[in-house]
């Protein structure tokens, strides 16, 4: 491989991972079987969504025009997923996911639009799921697959 395209390959690596560590994001461990609360707070939102980036549909829940709209959300977080607070008093929209399993394992993202800038405002979460009784300082197998792999 030439010297350049190392050089470059080197690069973007670094430049990568300093994104991803400097990223604003939060990390969650739950057990399988427990509800999790994923938080996010932003004053005067009218829209809100939560996202999987690697579903497709992305959409866990999506909030927009007063309420819930349930059209584009993905299959497996049907009848699973709730606002903490459906009214989002003081910007509150954390999302209750219900009944956890290791599928659930991911990053999840929350947009806010808000109304003054007419723009939208980004929180990460990533939730790692443990099998039930396995102590939370292990990680599960989904986490050591990736990790054997150098993602995390």
């Amino acid at each position: 491989m030439p010297a350049v395209t190392v050089s470059l390959c080197s690069t973007l690596l670094f430049v990568g991972v300093f994104l991803f560590v400097s990223a604003d994001q939060t990390n969650i461990t739950a057990e399988s079987g427990q509800d999790v609360t994923l938080t996010c707070r932003a004053p005067n939102n009218n829209i809100a969504k939560w996202s999987r980036a690697d579903l497709e549909p992305e959409y866990v829940f999506l909030y927009r025009d007063g309420r819930f709209d349930p059209a584009n959300q993905h299959p497996s977080f049907k009848n699973r997923v709730d606002l903490q607070d459906r009214q989002m008093k003081d910007g509150d929209v954390s999302l209750i996911l219900k009944n956890v399993t290791t599928t659930d394992y991911g990053t999840y993202g929350c947009g806010l639009f808000i109304e003054e800038t007419r723009s939208w405002d980004h929180r990460t979460i990533h939730l790692h799921v443990v099998p039930t009784g396995q102590p939370r300082g292990q990680r599960g197998s989904r986490e050591h697959r990736c990790s054997e792999k150098g993602w995390i």
